[in-house]
């Protein structure tokens, strides 16, 4: 096996900014929540405070990050796990995480890169599978544990500063600009001030969503999904090897 399978640490930069984010969809009500007043440390404390009583979160976007271009497409559930699809420069899979075990299912391009040309003809269309704390897994794990997402994230920014109120897909929101990291959060003004959206200003832009806050999430595991660990002993290889 040629590469660590993908680890994610391409994108753990941009969610420590970008997961300041969300398309969120704020409880119902027209009448303010009173964040636009408040200042932007405040503002971000409250969209950190909503968010973590959140049950539920769909992420979505993409962005450049390292001259990378990700595109992530995840649906998470606290405590519970998360899935949804994953792409880093081109290499894209569908993954599960659920009961600590993670599953992934790779185009044949993803296989090929981290496995080889041989091994992606017996793997395409099939789902891979390891307990969460397997260290080629590690770093997918933390794509889908929304609590540690979005604590991380919203606990970690640097200089702050008004952007003042807007509106972003239709919703009204109050702006923070983050001048270290160069992003903008924008947090939704009536209902929950769950985050709306991050744009990230830097060379390549885009931008990661949250949307659905609590909406019910069914994650089921695959059936016949070849267990990763197995394969690891067969060949002879650690996990830090490869898959």
């Amino acid at each position: 096996m040629r590469r660590r399978l993908f680890s994610a640490t391409g994108l753990l930069p941009l969610l420590a900014v970008a997961a300041l984010a969300g398309c969120g969809s704020s409880s119902s009500g027209s009448s303010g929540n009173g964040v636009a007043s408040k200042s932007p440390a405040e503002i971000v404390a409250a969209a950190r405070a909503a968010a973590d009583g959140a049950s539920s979160v769909h992420v979505s976007g993409s962005t450049t990050t390292g001259g990378t271009p990700i595109t992530l497409d995840l649906t998470l559930a606290a405590g519970k796990g998360g899935q949804g699809q994953v792409s880093e420069n081109g290499l894209s899979f569908e993954m599960i995480e659920t009961g600590g075990t993670v599953y992934i299912k790779g185009s044949q391009a993803f296989y090929s890169h981290f496995a080889g040309a041989a091994a992606a003809q017996l793997l395409e269309g099939k789902w891979l599978k390891a307990p969460s704390s397997n260290a080629s897994f590690a770093g997918l794990s933390s794509l889908t544990d929304l609590r540690k997402l979005l604590s991380a994230a919203l606990g970690s920014h640097g200089a702050l500063s008004a952007a003042g109120t807007s509106t972003v897909n239709g919703q009204a929101v109050v702006g923070v600009r983050d001048t270290t990291q160069n992003g903008t959060l924008y947090v939704a003004t009536a209902g929950q001030p769950y985050p709306v959206q991050i744009a990230k200003n830097s060379a390549g832009g885009g931008a990661i969503t949250f949307d659905e806050w609590n909406k019910p999430v069914t994650l089921a595991a695959p059936a016949d999904a070849i267990d990763i660990e197995q394969l690891q002993r067969g060949s002879g290889s650690s996990s830090s090897s490869g898959f």
